[in-house]
This record gives C-alpha cells, structure tokens and sequence, in this order.
C-alpha cells in the first residue's frame, strides 16, 4: 500500500468513525431528553437502542471498509488480516444472537 492510498484510506476511516460517533451520541441524547422530558417512553427506548446499535456497529463498519480497501489495493497480507478480523466479529455476533 503507497502513502496516497494509506492516506486515503485514513480519511476514509475517520470518516466512518466521526459519522459513527455523531449518530449514535445524537440518538442517544435525543433518546435521554425525550425520557427526561417524559415523552412516549416507546420512542425514546426505540432512539436510545438505536443510538447503542449504531455505536456497536461503528468498529465493525470500519473493518469492512479496511477489508474492501485492502482487496481494491490488492495488499493480500492485510486483506487476510482484517478479513480475520472481521469473521471473528461476525462469527461473535452469531453467536450472542443465537
């Protein structure tokens, strides 16, 4: 991987993360002031559980990136690597669900 690809690759990741990172605080605290403000309980559950999966989701999100990155970029030792990764997650989230 050159150093234009590693960095686009960078700001691509930091992108997943600060959409991550702003759509689940802001589910989160909209779901707390509705709760606070006593407002249909179901909609602030609902936001709140929404908010907590897309926090969840971020991490795995940006292994799918990196895993589609590295196969475009054809560098096979990290493409292996974070397609680990990823299998291991998904394989963890099968298994919780189960």
């Amino acid at each position: 991987m050159n150093d234009g690809s590693s960095g686009r690759l960078e700001r691509m990741l930091g992108l997943v993360l600060k959409a991550g990172a702003l759509t689940s605080t802001s589910l989160l605290a909209l779901g707390l002031l509705l709760q606070l403000a006593g407002v249909d309980a179901s909609l602030s559950a609902s936001l709140t559980r929404a908010g907590l999966i897309v926090l969840m989701a971020t991490p795995v999100v940006r292994v799918v990136v990196s895993v589609r990155e590295y196969a475009a970029e054809r560098d096979w030792v990290f493409f292996a690597l974070t397609a680990t990764v990823l299998a291991i997650l998904v394989g963890s989230l099968v298994v919780a669900v189960q």
